[in-house]
């Protein structure tokens, strides 16, 4: 009769299970054991026989001694024969998939093929069937003519009729204007510089299109607002009425948005010379003479008016010399401007008192 135990253990190590039952007044040596791939069964080799059947568990993942097998080895060979089946019934499946489309793919070509013969047959055949209709036409047209030929003399009077009617009448005589388009520079033939006003043209056009909207304030602005040459108008007239700051303001968002234009860096370098700013004066004057390439006549009162304001910052960091270098430059530029004339002079008096003190 069996024996129910229910206060077992076991454990077990990389290489065995060990299982302990704990039976009271039997002794547990001469014990044969019998394992099979679903169960363990103990069994007393002296009389009285007392046995012991314990089913295995899925948790048992180790061999037992003696060398015999465990349950997990049985698992883990029905799972690996699993995964093969599967990866092989997956490799047999995609295999399939590859062929039908192959088969696919190959229809599709046989298909285009036989569209691409039928196309140019039907081609052919509307080639032919032109060159039919062409040689009816033809045979019709000169049927035509040789019946007309053999009509007699009136009817070709007539057809001479038709054609002096459709001949126009001669035109009136007149005089047609033609009106050039100006010339920009106003430049003496024997003095022009036609390649640098072309360059010239072409980088105040390209200067127009160069626009930055990687700019956060844009979305708080309005649509004219966001033209640079608006700003700069703004600025021009916040300029007129001393609010020097926010002129400054004006050219410097304009500036943002297209750097290329001089004039701001011009108009921005006058508003330095009001606030005393002299070092960001001769910068932007500096940058706006830059940009005033090549020296031509459309942009040298410009040019003439860059040098003026930085020899005016020059000469109030008492820089003289440089002063002077830029009036100079502004009077080959305006010879007969007066005021430049007159500042010019003061410059090279101090520069020669300087000297006489030194």
């Amino acid at each position: 009769m069996p024996l129910q135990v229910s206060d077992y253990s076991w454990q077990q190590t990389e290489t065995a299970v060990f299982i302990s039952v704990p039976l009271r007044g039997v002794c547990g040596r001469d014990a044969d054991v019998f394992c099979t791939e679903n169960y363990l069964k103990t069994m007393r080799a002296a009389k009285p026989r007392l046995g012991m059947t314990l089913l295995f568990s899925p948790y048992i993942k180790k061999k037992q001694r003696y060398g015999r097998p465990c349950l997990c080895q049985v698992i883990e060979e029905e799972e690996r024969k699993k995964i093969e089946d599967m990866k092989e019934n997956e490799r047999i499946k995609a295999t399939k998939e590859l062929e039908a489309w192959k088969e696919h793919q190959r229809k599709a070509e046989e298909q285009k093929r036989i569209q691409r013969k039928e196309k140019l047959h039907h081609q052919e055949k509307q080639i032919e069937e032109g060159k039919k209709l062409k040689h009816k036409s033809l045979t019709r047209n000169s049927a035509s003519r040789n019946l007309a030929t053999k009509g007699g003399n009136s009817e070709d009077i007539f057809f001479e009729k038709l054609k002096d009617d459709s001949i126009p009448a001669p035109r009136s005589v007149g005089s047609i204007k033609i009106n050039f388009t100006p010339r920009v520079f106003p430049t003496a033939l024997r003095e022009s510089q036609v390649a640098e006003e072309e360059e010239w043209l072409h980088k105040q056009a390209e200067a127009r299109r160069v626009m930055n909207t990687d700019i956060p304030e844009l979305c708080d602005l309005k649509e004219e607002e966001k033209n640079p040459d608006w700003l700069k108008d703004k600025g021009n007239k916040l300029f007129a009425t001393e609010n020097y700051l926010a002129a400054i303001n004006a050219y410097n968002l304009a500036i943002r948005l297209n750097n290329k234009i001089p004039l701001l860096y011009l108009n921005r370098a006058a508003c330095h010379l009001k606030l005393k700013n002299l070092h960001k004066a001769i910068e932007d004057s500096s940058k706006a003479l830059e940009l005033l390439t090549p020296p031509v006549a459309d942009n040298a009162n410009a040019r003439m008016k860059a040098h003026v304001r930085r020899g005016t910052a020059f000469c109030q960091l008492e820089l003289y010399v440089e002063g002077l270098q830029d009036y100079e430059a502004a009077l080959k530029i305006d010879p007969s401007n007066k005021i430049v004339q007159n500042d010019a002079e003061k410059i090279r008096n101090i520069i020669q008192g300087t000297e006489l003190k030194c």
